[in-house]
């Protein structure tokens, strides 16, 4: 799974982990532990909070940055802007969104498809219909879910046979986007793949049934965030918290004090996500932290929970050594209220 979580940082919850992911077991060489174990402990509180007005100049120096890495010679790094500028500059990086259409890369075509769709990008059509038969399945993917989001379906029925795809990341992306496209009718297709070879599949599966309200998938999802493996645990935690529904935050809160640090940082941003500053103390302090990943999964945390008072932190990590951080650092800032 390191490979494809390397690939992505910021939207998706199989795009949460920059570098290589999070140290801890990884499926299959090393068994879970008891699934049932939780530290006792309480995570530190946060500090009162602040309120501070908003740096227009950092603000500036952030959008900057994002419209940068969209140019930079790494297709990962400008995926990542990419996703970061979906979020957060929805409407200055339409430009960006639809000259990455065209992209060399497979990886920034998908990303473009994929910011093309969720923003809908009435611009972007000519360019997505051409994509249909791009040599990617990826790609073809993330165009079909953007004309879907456009109003065009007439393609949208190629997503079944995707969805049984003898490539588990192929199958995986088909998914990720049933779930995003927020039709009913996708249940049927999903829960045939309850069932599917693999874990990774089958969690992205339970996060899109919770994101379409079948309780199903958030079942399975509160199991994976007590799962022997940290990279399940912030799949699930990021997918529970995406539909914004506060009934599951006792299950993100437990995660505040996981044996993993990226675990709790990933806690702390999905908490966030949630209207809750209580994983603020753990992203300030490893906003600090010597490991890049770290530093990255703060600054979005830190963008997360919205804190006007953490402006000072993301200026630092928005001149970062490492690009994702910096990225991360941009989107976050932006994210500020």
């Amino acid at each position: 799974m390191g490979n494809r979580l390397a690939q992505g940082l910021l939207t998706g919850t199989l795009a949460i982990l920059p570098m290589m992911g999070c140290r801890g077991p990884s499926r299959p060489s090393e068994p879970p532990r008891d699934k049932w174990a939780r530290d006792a402990e309480r995570p530190p509180a946060p500090p009162p909070e602040k309120r501070q007005p908003l740096n227009l100049a950092l603000r500036e120096s952030a959008r900057n940055e994002l419209q940068t890495e969209a140019t930079v010679s790494d297709p990962i790094l400008r995926s990542q802007a990419i996703e970061a500028i979906q979020k957060a500059l929805p409407d200055e990086g339409k430009s960006i969104i639809l000259k990455s259409l065209s992209d060399g890369h497979p990886l920034v075509r998908k990303s473009a498809a994929m910011a093309a769709g969720v923003l809908r990008i009435k611009e972007a059509y000519p360019l997505l219909l051409k994509m249909t038969d791009d040599a990617d399945p990826h790609v073809r993917i993330a165009t079909l879910f953007a004309l879907h989001r456009l109003g065009d379906t007439s393609r949208s029925h190629e997503l079944e046979q995707f969805a049984i795809s003898p490539d588990d990341y192929v199958r995986g992306d088909t998914v990720m986007v049933l779930g995003m496209l927020g039709e009913q009718s996708a249940l049927k297709i999903l829960r045939q793949m309850q069932t599917d070879i693999q874990p990774v599949v089958r969690l992205q599966v339970a996060e899109a049934m919770w994101r379409l309200g079948d309780e199903r998938g958030l079942q399975h999802l509160v199991a994976a965030t007590v799962s022997g493996y940290p990279d399940d645990q912030m799949i699930a935690l990021l997918a529970l918290a995406e539909p914004r529904d506060r009934r599951v935050i006792q299950h993100v809160r437990a995660s505040l004090t996981s044996e993993y640090e990226e675990v709790k940082l990933i806690a702390a941003r999905a908490m966030g996500m949630l209207g809750s500053d209580e994983g603020y103390a753990i992203a300030a302090h490893d906003a600090d932290s010597s490991d890049p990943r770290q530093r990255a999964l703060a600054a979005l945390a830190l963008g997360a929970i919205g804190r006007s008072d953490s402006q000072e932190m993301l200026r630092k990590l928005l001149a970062d050594s490492s690009p994702s951080v910096r990225i991360a650092a941009a989107m976050a800032i932006l994210q500020l209220k």
